[in-house]
């Protein structure tokens, strides 16, 4: 008999002796289950959040901001900044042949969340009215946009789901004033939806400010980034950063995306540590249990790899099926989740989705894990003397 049927023979054999020493075979499939849903569900977050903060951004729109600078809320554009900003080359033009061009002011204001109505930072983005021109994905779904120089917000989805008392018709006191909710918004689920908008000239006067956070530009092209970048930057009476707006978003999401990528492996490491101690007593308890069979088998010819490769693949199976269970759990309570995280945007909302690229990062870290809790067993299982195995009988 050749040592591939030799093994499949004996993994079958293993195979149907789970049932009887289903206790032990569990430990190895919920540890791993434990570990593969941890992972899963924490990378899920560094992706949505990736994902949401990214997709606000576009090739052929440019964000200017104070040199220096690291994010909209912490830049200042002056009024003369703006003129210069207006003079570049590469603008394009809005459909009444306006310069497509968005000064905008953005600051953090603290309103209660709809959970516990405890105050927590969201962002406030004050706005000229070409901007929804500048940004066509942003779409009213009901009430109006706010007037001009009137105490008026309109409300992002994820900041109306977010927080408390923002309904249309609502009124939210920042800034000493009281501010009506006339509108919300959708913005293909991107970063600004987590966002209130009102007008820049309005806000910026309540909030004693005299300059921009930042200038967003559509550009007539993709192409046209470079030249629009080098006569800013070589403008002496300029001292700005100029960056494409899908790279700016990029950045900001970098940094947290990150952490929760290395906590993510950190804890799945952790975890998989004890799930491979659980797998490795686990298959050492099965193979000692079953030490005159394997020496029986020795006895009347089947050789030493066969039975190494029985006990790995029982391991893998054992393993698989907790990989499997792990994301079965991953995708039934998490996916689709709302998850909420503050910083230098403010209190950002956003889905996580358990999709086949993080499921199938999960059932590697599982095969890794049944791969070496099972090795060691297999040797010492391969290893087992003939005769002294059989002097127990």
């Amino acid at each position: 008999m050749s040592a591939f049927k030799q093994a499949s023979a004996i993994t079958v054999i293993n195979l149907r002796s789970i049932p009887q020493r289903l206790g032990t075979s569990l430990v190895i499939c919920v540890g791993i289950a434990g570990v593969v849903a941890v992972l899963i569900t924490v990378l899920a977050m560094a992706t949505g959040l990736q994902s949401t903060i990214a997709s606000a951004g576009r090739a052929d729109r440019a964000i200017v901001l104070r040199g220096g600078a690291l994010a909209e809320a912490l830049s200042t554009i002056t009024r003369d900044d703006l003129i210069a900003v207006e003079a570049a080359p590469g603008i394009a033009r809005t459909a009444n042949g306006k310069l497509a061009i968005s000064p905008e002011a953005v600051l953090s204001v603290n309103l209660p969340r709809a959970s516990d109505d405890h105050p927590s930072a969201v962002s406030l983005r004050g706005i000229t009215p070409i901007a929804v021109e500048v940004r066509p994905e942003i779409t009213l779904t009901e009430g109006r946009m706010f007037t001009p120089g009137l105490h008026e917000i309109v409300v992002g989805k994820s900041a109306h789901d977010q927080f408390a008392h923002l309904n249309i018709g609502d009124v939210a006191k920042f800034y000493n004033g009281d501010w009506t909710v006339v509108g919300r918004f959708e913005s293909h689920a991107d970063v600004h939806e987590s966002e209130i908008l009102t007008d820049a000239e309005t806000l910026m006067s309540a909030a004693n400010r005299t300059v921009f956070s930042g200038v967003t530009v559509a550009l007539e092209s993709p192409q046209s980034f470079d030249a629009f970048k080098q006569a800013l930057l070589s403008n002496p009476t300029l001292k700005v950063d100029v960056q494409r707006e899908n790279d700016y978003y990029e950045g900001q999401s970098k940094g947290l995306s990150t952490l929760l990528g290395i906590v993510a492996n950190a804890v799945g490491a952790i975890m998989a540590i004890g799930a491979l101690f659980g797998a490795l007593n686990t298959m050492y308890s099965a193979v000692s249990a079953r030490t005159v069979e394997i020496a029986t088998l020795r006895a009347v010819g089947f050789g030493s790899w066969p039975v190494v490769a029985s006990v790995l693949v029982e391991a893998l199976i054992l393993a698989l099926v907790g990989a499997f269970l792990g994301a079965a759990i991953a995708w039934i309570f998490f996916s689709g989740m709302v998850f909420s995280t503050g910083g230098g945007l403010g209190q950002v909302t956003l889905r996580l989705h358990v999709g086949a690229p993080l499921i199938v990062l999960g059932i590697v870290w599982a095969a890794v894990i049944g791969f070496v809790g099972g090795l060691f067993p297999a040797i010492r299982a391969a290893r087992t003397s003939v005769a002294n195995a059989l002097r127990v009988v």
